[in-house]
């Protein structure tokens, strides 16, 4: 039992039951974990954002392309009233 590896005693002689040396790995898993976590909710808010710039300029080209259809049939229907004079 003195020799067991599950049963460490410490420089005073108290018993631990843990292995030795496994919290840094810990700390370093759940770090490296947090550092990817906000890594990706970066990328992914800077990619929904292009996602909403895309869709207004989309809506503006729409409201543009409408404004010149429109234009053009005033024009249109101008021109036919100035030749019917």
């Amino acid at each position: 039992m003195g020799n067991d590896p599950q049963h460490r005693q410490d420089r005073i002689g108290r018993r631990s039951d843990r292995p030795q040396g496994s919290g840094g790995i810990v700390f370093a898993l759940v770090a490296l974990a947090l550092i990817l976590a906000i890594g990706f909710f970066y990328l992914s808010n800077e990619s929904r954002e292009d996602r909403r710039a895309d869709a207004i300029t989309q809506a503006a080209d729409s409201v543009d392309n409408g404004a010149r259809i429109v234009g053009e049939a005033a024009r249109n229907a101008a021109d036919k009233l100035r030749n019917n004079n």
